[in-house]
């Protein structure tokens, strides 16, 4: 059983709900590569997790649609390292801040308008411009 995972001070994930596979890795390493299973991947159900209420559930499953599976699954592949605990571990630092990332609200933006000064110096600097072009096209 896995340990459960903070995510930040408000979300933990409790470990019966993350699911640890292993595999082998890719890439080069010679034979060690070939008898370790030191890839990790590290899957959280966002739709079926019982730490969410429905509406942080929603905002998470619109942030992070892009990195879900069709099962609602937020899916997290590690082999970096040669060793498992260390690749287990990365994993778990990255999905913590993909839901991190993901549970952060944007600020909203207040419309604003042009000073004043802003609008007249775009103006003149406009003037200015258009005046070189005259002066150049004159001298042809």
């Amino acid at each position: 059983m896995e340990a459960p995972l903070p995510v930040d001070s408000t979300l933990t994930i409790p470990g019966d709900e993350l699911t640890v596979a292993t595999s082998r890795s890719g890439g080069p390493g010679g034979q060690h590569v070939n008898t370790t299973d030191s890839r990790v991947t590290l899957r959280w159900n966002v739709r079926l997790s019982v730490v969410l209420n429905d509406e942080a559930r929603a905002w998470l499953l619109e942030r992070l649609q892009s990195k879900l599976t069709l099962q609602g699954e937020v899916m997290v592949s590690v082999s970096d390292e040669r060793s498992q605990l260390l690749n287990r571990q990365l994993a778990r630092e990255r999905l913590a801040l993909f839901i991190r990332n993901a549970r952060i609200v944007p600020k909203r933006r207040r419309p604003t308008r042009p000073s004043r000064g802003s609008q007249l110096r775009r103006l003149t600097a406009k003037k200015s411009r258009a005046d070189r072009l005259k002066q150049r096209n004159a001298e042809e």
